[in-house]
């Protein structure tokens, strides 16, 4: 009998427990039951929160690529004027009008986008700086930058959203610039067009 049973198990089968007349069938289940007594089903009335995404960060590399950018773009100044409300607009001379109104209805395709929410105005000049210098080394000729609309900006006005404007206006490469589309974040986000090559 030992031998047969041992021969099933190399076959990879194993004999029947009726056939052997073992009644360990019942005596399994009541180990199984014993030793799962105090387990209790989980609820799933309640889905799990949503995971919070990560805030969006630019992508950056190293420190020599900013030298493609002007010099002029480390001491930029804020421009007061930009309430958090108005629309901007930018553009270099020589752009024609088309192109302006074609960036702002949106016809350009949007290649990449830095969100500038939570900083400071020096830390946001850093950011844009190293942002813009990879765009401009990979070719990119549309990107967005989100601002913010500087609702909690207090009575100086939005310190974001002028910060960029006079950081953008100061450097060569950038044609022009204007206010988003409400559907892509209105006067809280700029679409910026970018020149190929140094004017």
């Amino acid at each position: 009998m030992a031998s047969a049973k041992r021969r099933a198990n190399i076959a990879g089968g194993s004999p029947s427990r009726e056939a052997e007349g073992e009644p360990a069938l019942e005596e399994d289940k009541a180990l199984f039951r014993e030793a799962t007594r105090d387990v209790r089903p989980l609820r799933h009335d309640s889905p799990l929160p949503p995971r919070s995404k990560p805030p969006p960060r630019a992508r950056f590399t190293r420190a020599d690529r900013l030298a493609i950018l002007d010099e002029s773009l480390h001491t930029a100044v804020e421009d007061p004027s930009l309430g958090g409300g108005e629309v901007a607009s930018y553009a270099r001379p020589g752009v024609q009008d088309a192109v302006l109104r074609k960036l702002r209805r949106g016809h350009y395709r949007i290649q990449a986008e830095l969100d500038l929410h939570g900083l400071t105005a020096r830390e946001a000049k850093a950011v844009l700086r190293e942002f813009m210098a990879e765009a401009l080394e990979r070719g990119l000729t549309c990107v967005r930058i989100i601002h913010g609309k500087g609702l909690r900006s207090g009575p100086g006005g939005p310190v974001l959203k002028s910060t960029v404007s006079a950081v953008l206006q100061r450097s060569s490469r950038v044609l022009a610039f204007v206010s988003a589309r409400a559907v892509d974040g209105g006067t809280g986000a700029l679409y910026v067009l970018l020149s190929s090559r140094p004017a």
